[in-house]
């Protein structure tokens, strides 16, 4: 099987949110929303330790695009329906299409946090992955120690498989992390 010959949609709605691939000229609502939300990230996400330019961002945005008509990597903008504001990116990754298993990840606008948004788009990718790409296995995984990520997986009643000890370093290079594994399987 070729994963590039696989058609699904490269968008659909959720009740408040559009949920779509990444296009050319998303670079600069990216760079603000990642401007806005720095502090929030630095804790968990290498990304936000990196000083990126407007066209660092752009640049990123087309090779995710590049990326998803691949069918290498499925990042996911998510935006409000009502006002078009980015509220997230998230996205199935480090996928396996012979056993048809994702693994969504995702970060919030920080001006957009606490309104269950991003719960409202991981529900809803789950189902993308279930019902369009015919998923056996979706997960989420994130640090022990990041609590509003945790929630959502708990919240959307994904089963906690297992937490991974010593599984990762923190950013700064030098403590142990804690690795959560949740998932969701089709039965």
């Amino acid at each position: 099987m070729n994963p590039i010959l696989i058609d699904f949609p490269h968008e659909f709605e959720t009740d408040r949110l559009l949920i779509r691939m990444p296009k050319p000229g998303d670079g600069k609502v990216m760079y603000e929303s990642l401007q806005a939300s720095l502090e929030e990230l630095k804790p968990w996400m290498a990304f936000a330790h990196i000083d990126q330019t407007l066209d660092d961002v752009e640049a990123n945005i087309r090779e995710a695009h590049i990326k998803f008509l691949k069918r290498e990597d499925l990042r996911w903008l998510v935006f409000l329906k009502e006002t078009g504001e980015l509220i997230c990116s998230s996205g199935l990754h480090r996928f396996d299409w012979k056993v048809r298993k994702f693994e969504i990840g995702y970060w919030t606008d920080s001006r957009h946090t606490g309104k269950g948004y991003t719960t409202e788009a991981v529900e809803g990718i789950t189902a993308f992955a279930f019902n369009e790409l015919q998923a056996n296995r979706v997960e989420i995984r994130c640090d022990d120690l990041n609590v509003r990520s945790k929630a959502i997986p708990e919240r959307l009643g994904f089963t906690l498989e297992g937490t991974l000890r010593n599984d990762d370093l923190a950013l700064n290079g030098e403590d142990l992390r804690d690795t959560c594994i949740y998932a969701k399987v089709k039965r």
